[in-house]
């Protein structure tokens, strides 16, 4: 193949990648602490050792994440949370993993454990899960920086909100959580972050604009795809005219 053909098949793998990740967007839209993913591509120039422009290629260099705010829908459960800021909370799994996600849907189990509508215990700003007294019930106050307090006003524990470098880098797992790949724990407390009780932040994908997107990167990549078409044909009817000189 030509350089033009591997430019044009450089660009329909990244269009792809490009649609697979919208397409995830769009189904998560409703998905409560869900954050958008978005593909980056960057321009990778071969050099020419005649001297002249160099030829450009589409290079895939993973994504990154959106962290913009989700809207913060009003539940009045006094179990529901939800994070105004950059941070995250801390949940343990039930396969051992340490996960971190904005989805503040808690529920209290059996066994007095907090945790979340997929069965993860919440953790505390030390990193352990929250034990709620079994004569609590459900009338707690939640304040902004996350402590627990019991209907008498006596503190129960401090609900963990972290910055967590690079979780971009980290693998999805489904429910709107991310572990980190290696297994490693790097994180820090988060300085700028709140909890407003009784809310819940919603996804903050904006369907109109991911299926403008998809729609948008449907009509270049089978542009890019007909250009190879173009380009295959060409090679053919050429070849074919040699043959035929010969």
């Amino acid at each position: 193949m030509d350089n033009s053909t591997y430019v044009s098949l450089s660009r329909a793998a990244a269009l792809r990648r490009s649609l697979d990740v919208t397409a995830n967007n769009m189904a998560n839209a409703n998905t409560v602490g869900f954050k958008a993913q978005r593909a980056d591509f960057r321009t990778m120039v071969e050099s020419q050792q005649t001297g002249a422009d160099g030829t450009s290629y589409v290079l895939n260099r993973g994504s990154y994440l959106d962290g913009s705010q989700g809207q913060l829908t009003r539940t009045d459960n006094p179990l529901d949370v939800a994070i105004s800021g950059n941070g995250w909370f801390a949940y343990a799994t039930p396969t051992g993993q340490t996960a971190y996600g904005r989805d503040g849907r808690f529920s209290i189990n059996q066994r007095g454990d907090l945790v979340t509508l997929t069965g993860a215990q919440v953790l505390d700003e030390g990193g352990a899960p929250i034990a709620i007294p079994a004569d609590t019930g459900t009338q707690l106050q939640i304040a902004s920086d996350g402590t627990i307090t019991g209907p008498q006003g006596a503190t129960i524990a401090k609900i963990g909100l972290f910055d967590v470098p690079g979780i971009a880098d980290f693998k999805r797992i489904g429910a709107g959580m991310f572990v980190a790949p290696d297994g490693s724990n790097a994180r820090s407390p988060a300085a700028d972050s709140k909890i407003s009780q009784g809310f819940v932040e919603e996804s903050n994908v904006q369907p109109v604009i991911e299926m403008t997107r998809m729609m948008e990167i449907q009509r270049a990549y089978e542009q890019a795809m007909k250009i190879m078409d173009d380009e295959n044909q060409l090679r053919q009817q050429t070849l074919s005219k040699l043959g035929n000189t010969a």
